[in-house]
């Protein structure tokens, strides 16, 4: 199961690269910007067609894919090159392969919440023996959490992180038949207690976690909710990160994914089989999805956030100077930014190898 997991997230990973390249493309081909080859893999040729003025190729290796547009890395006389496109054309290739990666990880999201339904509601059930004294907080079983220290909640796992995220005291606003009740700051320490199966446990002593009554406009109100937490997920890892939370040590690279994605499959596998395992990695793949359109929308060289960065500072150097920077400049920072960001996936790599021999 391992290495179907392993295989499985592979090829989706490829597709995700694919399908955010086919975003350029067709945002390229639709604002009339020439493209000279939309390749789907990656390495030596094994099809290629000419049709019009774009090669279309597949490739030996199925991990991505690439678009190379007229005029993208280099100054072209060409007058349907990317680099004489206005700003707003530009702004909407370069933005394209993100929305795809969304717009893929949200579909994906979907087919999961009509195969197996929402997850679980934000609802308070009650408290653990020995925490009665929650329920002096103005918190009542049916409670559903609406807000936690000022983020939104939509799902159970929601209030399980940024209840972990927050100290003893915490914000909170609760749905409670259908109307918002702000609680205010309540008191939610941890305690010593005993769980259901007689083990001591420091927790804070409440339950949470109900399931919706489905419909199939909460599955679709859902699904969409669950892409804003995905989100949300890679935005909070990102501040992790600057404010020195997580490492490098914690950060995954391509080896560190395919090792959790065999990890997902299996549990996936242990709890409903084969069916299990692909439903995990799915949504596995959904988050890559997701993680993928918000990394690249970063103002970092050579990733389109950057390209969008630079597109701006062009913009605003053209309109204080009546000149644009010269593409072979830009082209120095993008090779720069690529070697800085190569060198951090080859650091994040061996990182991930590390954590299997130490």
């Amino acid at each position: 199961m391992t290495i179907f997991s392993i295989v499985l997230i592979i090829l989706f990973f490829g597709l995700l690269i694919a399908i955010h390249e086919f975003g350029h493309f067709i945002a390229a081909k639709l604002l009339g910007v020439r493209v000279n080859e939309f390749a789907i893999g990656m390495g030596p040729a094994i099809f290629s067609r000419e049709k019009g003025e774009t090669l279309y190729s597949l490739r030996a290796l199925p991990i991505g894919g690439f678009c190379a547009m007229e005029g993208e890395e280099e100054s072209s006389d060409d007058p349907r090159s990317f680099h004489n496109k206005p700003f707003w054309k530009k702004f909407i290739i370069l933005v394209a392969g993100a929305f795809m990666n969304f717009v893929a990880g949200l579909i994906i999201i979907l087919v999961i919440f009509f195969l197996v339904g929402s997850p679980a509601a934000p609802v308070f059930t009650g408290v653990m023996e020995g925490a009665e004294e929650v329920l002096d907080t103005g918190l009542q079983p049916g409670d559903q959490f609406y807000t936690i220290d000022g983020h939104r909640i939509y799902f159970q796992s929601d209030a399980l992180i940024y209840l972990q995220r927050a100290g003893e005291d915490v914000e909170v606003t609760v749905l409670r038949d259908g109307e918002k009740v702000d609680l205010g700051t309540i008191s939610l320490p941890y305690r010593q207690l005993v769980d259901e199966n007689g083990n001591q446990v420091e927790k804070r002593g409440i339950y949470v976690g109900q399931y919706f009554e489905d419909t199939v406009f909460t599955r679709l109100q859902n699904s969409w909710y669950q892409a804003i937490d995905y989100v949300r997920m890679v935005w909070m890892g990102l501040g992790d990160i600057v404010t020195g939370t997580m490492g490098l040590r914690d950060m995954s690279g391509v080896i560190g994914i395919v090792a959790m994605a065999g990890d997902v499959g299996e549990a996936g596998a242990e709890a409903a089989g084969l069916f299990g395992a692909v439903v995990n990695i799915l949504d596995f793949t959904a988050l890559i999805a997701i993680n993928l359109a918000v990394m690249n929308l970063l103002p970092i060289p050579a990733l389109d956030g950057g390209q969008i960065f630079l597109l701006i500072v062009n913009g605003i150097y053209h309109l204080f100077s009546k000149k644009y920077i010269d593409q072979k400049y830009l082209g120095y920072v993008n090779m720069v930014g690529f070697m800085a960001l190569m060198a951090l996936m080859v650091l994040v790599a061996i990182s991930d190898v590390s954590k299997f021999i130490l």
